[in-house]
């Protein structure tokens, strides 16, 4: 009896898109995610034969990735990239030989990045379509803006249309309907269920705790999916592989040989040398071009060793060939113990593979080539498990998320609890609006409708009250909530009062451009 294994990887980043600038910091994020993490991931895909992955790409992520404004700044990002690499490799010639060894390489990768990049004519959502076509990928979607849903759980309204949204600009870019959806942070709440259910969804996921304090003990625990009250299936995350892949104490990521995140050239170089390829501000920023390893945890980033992607390889085999030991043995003992076939359910965000962890995108190219060769584990994708379900157990699983303290205290705190008396009042308005106006005909009432829409979902997005947990970006998160909240409010008085001022519409529908299919109706509909 095989055991079957479920890979998830959650691509989302929030929606950061500045068309009034030529340079913004917070787009690097975007540009960094697309270089180390998602076309290395479709280099890979083009690469092994045979491999089973469900991965999400969120609403916000597919906007961006399809923007024709982000894709000429990334094209000319990486033109300044490969210039810097060449410009590396001619310097690091009198440097250590390690370093000029990884000069080489960066300015190599970098041009084959830049290469798949442009053989999609910048939109590489059809790269990730052409693989789902295949049946070896399958992609679902996520809540339309990020947003953290148990928080407005006593609006059903604005849940159903975080949902309905999402659904509906899945099924723009990929040209079907989802299966499944990512709830945004795994934030679950009993009832749910039933806003999925209205929008067609098959199954979802949901932290290891929903299921151990579920209303009823699920039977096999996290190793099968269970359904709700409302038809809906759920999976739950399987700790094991977890903390074997990314804990901070025993993963794999922090091994001595794997190269460190935190030391980069953008600043180790003179500013006089590395000004024209940081922020144009001054502002040091990564690069990608990284020549140090993690050597020890204990060491100043200072004291750190060379960097050889050869020598990290080797790891790379051994957690590979670890890891599928680690789960042949798991289902073995499942099985003995279950006597049905296991599914071991491991969920990861996608940008800790290449992003964070360098090596992890082949790390997982590795472990695919490995499980294709086991006799005790098969990779399998979530609709491939539902599909051949004979019995499933119902079962309300618990309220939770996959936040620090698996309940919601990650994005309702201290630093934060600000934000949602504005954000619960907007979402109080857009109802109150949405129903006043459900049968408008006027072109210009609807536009400032479906604006204050964007603003209200932009607003809503869980990477601010995150970041703002996390003290890592704040001054930026929190000057986007303000400016979503302020956007908002300026269009509800201009529309109540009878003078909508079309300059400031135009302006706003142009730097806040996501969703152009967008119905603010959504937010009127009759929900549960």
């Amino acid at each position: 009896m095989r055991g079957k294994i479920l890979i998830f990887l959650h691509a989302h980043l929030p929606y950061v898109h500045h068309p009034e600038y030529d340079h913004f910091l917070e787009e690097r994020w975007l540009f960094e995610a697309i270089t180390e993490t998602y076309i290395p991931l479709l280099m890979m895909f083009d690469e092994i034969d045979d491999f089973r992955l469900t991965m999400s790409i969120t609403p916000p992520l597919m906007e961006m990735l399809s923007s024709r404004d982000l894709h000429e700044k990334y094209k000319k990002h990486m033109e300044k990239l490969i210039e810097l690499a060449d410009k590396e490799v001619e310097r690091t010639k009198s440097e250590h030989p390690l370093k000029h060894k990884m000069a080489k390489f960066y300015r190599e990768h970098f041009e084959k990045v830049l290469n798949v990049f442009l053989s999609y004519d910048g939109n590489i959502l059809d790269g990730f379509k052409k693989h789902q076509e295949t049946g070896k990928l399958e992609i679902v979607t996520c809540n339309a803006t990020h947003a953290f849903l148990p928080l407005y759980q006593m609006y059903p309204e604005v849940v159903n249309a975080q949902i309905s949204v999402g659904v509906k600009n899945y099924e723009k870019h990929m040209e079907k309907h989802p299966r499944g959806i990512w709830l945004a942070e795994c934030g679950y709440y009993q009832g749910l269920d039933l806003y999925l259910a209205q929008n067609n969804i098959e199954y979802f996921f949901v932290d290891s705790h929903a299921f151990w304090f579920a209303d009823e003990q699920p039977r096999y625990g996290v190793y099968r999916p269970v359904m709700t009250p409302s038809g809906v299936f759920v999976f739950a995350r399987d700790p094991e592989s977890s903390e074997q892949v990314w804990s901070a104490m025993v993963g794999y990521p922090g091994d001595p040989r794997y190269r460190e995140f935190y030391r980069d050239i953008g600043f180790d170089r003179e500013m006089e040398y590395i000004k024209d390829y940081i922020d144009p501000s001054g502002v040091r920023v990564n690069t990608g071009i990284k020549y140090h390893r993690i050597t020890s945890k204990s060491l100043d980033a200072s004291q750190k060793d060379y960097y050889d992607i050869d020598v990290a390889m080797e790891a790379v085999e051994e957690h590979a060939r670890d890891f599928l030991h680690k789960k042949e043995k798991q289902v073995k003992r499942l099985v003995d113990v279950m006597g049905v076939e296991p599914v071991i359910v491991a969920p990861f965000d996608a940008e800790l593979f290449g992003h964070w962890w360098f090596e992890g995108v082949f790390f997982l190219k590795r472990f695919f080539e490995l499980v294709n060769e086991s006799r005790t584990l098969k990779l399998v994708t979530a609709s491939e498990v539902i599909d051949t379900l004979e019995e499933v157990q119902i079962v309300t699983p618990a309220d939770s998320s996959w936040g620090a303290g698996g309940y919601y205290e990650t994005w309702l705190n201290g630093t934060n609890d600000w934000i949602y008396r504005h954000l619960h009042e907007m979402v109080e308005r857009m109802v109150e609006l949405a129903r006043k106006y459900y049968d408008s005909s006027d072109p210009l009432t609807e536009r400032v409708l479906n604006q204050m829409l964007r603003e209200l979902f932009l607003a809503q997005s869980s990477d601010w009250a995150f970041i703002m947990t996390t003290r890592t970006s704040v001054e930026y998160a929190e000057n986007r909530t303000k400016l979503h909240i302020k956007r908002f409010f300026d269009l509800y008085d201009q529309l109540t009062s009878g003078n909508i001022n079309k300059k400031v519409l135009e302006y706003y529908e142009w730097v806040d451009a996501i969703f152009p299919e967008i119905n603010f109706r959504v937010m009127a509909r009759d929900v549960v």
